[in-house]
């Protein structure tokens, strides 16, 4: 082990670079399916984002109306007389 490198991570990343210049356009394919399904769980992540801000967003505005609700129709504090 030299530098904080095992052994094997060193022949993989090898192989790995060997494997890449060998086939440049079998990587270049790689890169770009990995780079399209990162795109892809953006978009999901910021879809799913976008839904729970709206539901978070109507949840506020229904207990903003219910507060005020409770204070029109029970102006002494919210006591049942």
């Amino acid at each position: 082990r030299e530098k904080g490198i095992y052994p094997q991570e060193l022949e993989l990343w090898r192989e790995t670079a060997t494997h890449s210049l060998e086939n440049p356009e079998e990587a270049s394919q790689k890169v770009q399916r990995v780079t399209q399904a990162t795109r892809r769980r953006v978009k999901e992540l910021e879809r799913d984002l976008r839904r729970k801000e709206k539901a978070l967003a109507e949840t506020t505005a229904l207990l903003v109306l219910q507060k005020k609700l409770d204070a029109i129709f029970h102006p002494d504090g919210g006591e049942d007389t």
